[in-house]
């Protein structure tokens, strides 16, 4: 397959611009100039996407066409943020005002940034890699992460918070995305992973114990107060009583009390989901052997990158409302914990992920079993 399939797609996804001006001008304006420029835009992106898809060799892997579109509609939430920002305007007027108003939240404003920016940048690599044969097993189980508590969060927020009751026909539409999303997840699971690391590595590595593994006990010791830290704000979502959680809540984090429920729902997806897996990692660290360990650090730290930085955007953004906000003269206390809140997991995912040889058992082992 060559290479321009990748090309074709990310041409293709810049046709969302044309797109959304050519719809938003037919709703609002009903001008015949925007109709007709947007018209010949879209046409003319589109002619030049398929020049570049290959011709005699289509890609044979169903998630190519499934990530060109999520491409596609990554700029659209590019477009979304920016013109909430109001850094360009007229694309996707008829949306933002009258369409979707959980999109207006900040929350929901940080989630159409990632998706446009973040996301975009997975597609097009797990596009690159099926358009030259290689695995995209560990950038999509980063993706899985992300996808998988942006999900929970965005759809149990727009359930229970203060938007409930509007919750309007684009939400089945957002049903049929989340739809195809899990099958993807389940597609980009089942895909092999390997991993190669030399017999006499993986002995080398396993006979160290804990005090030979500075690394190892340095994520061990961040991991407790990384636990501690997560269960704390999941107690301060559910109105622990304790002078702690209240002054927290006051002094540093008011947006946890936001009456949105984005918030909410986060930290008690984080201490429901993410406090167990710490001590499931506690215990990878410790126990050598654990294959399951890089995968699932994979997906934790995707899912906590997506997390912290919707949490920590929508804390400081002006759409949440003052009385909500981070305090100015705690905004470099909150930025410290959460930032390194959010670069444990990463990290620990990079450790397991660069030198796997303490998690892995011997070919000879497995065949035992």
């Amino acid at each position: 397959m060559s290479a321009s399939a990748g090309t074709g797609v990310f041409v293709f996804s810049l046709t969302s611009i044309p797109i959304c001006c050519f719809f938003n001008s037919l709703i609002y304006n009903n001008s015949a100039e925007a109709f007709f420029f947007a018209g010949c835009a879209t046409v003319l992106i589109l002619a030049i996407s398929f020049c570049f898809m290959p011709k005699k060799k289509a890609p044979v892997d169903p998630l190519f066409y499934v990530f060109a579109v999520y491409a596609f509609l990554s700029v659209v939430n590019l477009i979304i943020g920016l013109e909430q920002d109001n850094i360009i305007d007229g694309f996707v007027t008829f949306y933002i005002k009258e369409a979707n108003p959980h999109i207006n939240t900040a929350h929901g404003h940080m989630i159409s940034y990632w998706d446009g920016c973040v996301h975009y940048l997975m597609y097009l690599l797990m596009i690159a890699a099926i358009t030259w044969g290689d695995s995209y097993r560990a950038i999509g189980l980063y993706w899985v992460g992300s996808f998988l508590m942006r999900t929970i969060v965005y759809i149990l927020g727009n359930a229970v918070g203060k938007y409930g009751t509007q919750l309007s026909s684009l939400f089945i539409l957002h049903m049929v995305f989340v739809s195809v999303s899990v099958w993807t997840c389940f597609r980009i699971v089942s895909q092999p992973f390997t991993r190669h690391a030399q017999l006499t590595n993986i002995q080398e590595a396993q006979r160290k114990n804990l005090l030979h593994r500075p690394l190892d006990l340095l994520f061990i010791i961040s991991l407790i107060p990384t636990f501690a830290f997560c269960v704390f704000r999941g107690l301060v979502v559910l109105d622990c009583s304790s002078k702690w959680c209240t002054d927290y809540t006051q002094q540093y984090e008011p947006y946890l009390k936001d009456p949105s429920a984005y918030p909410k729902v986060q930290m008690l997806a984080s201490m429901l989901y993410c406090g167990p897996y710490y001590i499931i990692a506690l215990y990878g660290l410790l126990v050598p052997g654990c294959e399951w360990m890089p995968e699932l650090t994979l997906v934790h730290s995707g899912a906590m990158a997506q997390a912290q930085f919707s949490h920590i955007g929508a804390s400081l953004h002006t759409r949440t409302p003052f009385s909500y906000r981070v305090p100015a003269d705690s905004q470099l206390v909150f930025l410290l914990v959460n930032v390194l809140y959010t670069l444990v997991p990463q990290a620990l995912c990079y450790r397991c992920s660069t030198q796997p040889a303490f998690f892995l058992r011997p070919i000879e082992e497995k065949k035992n079993e």
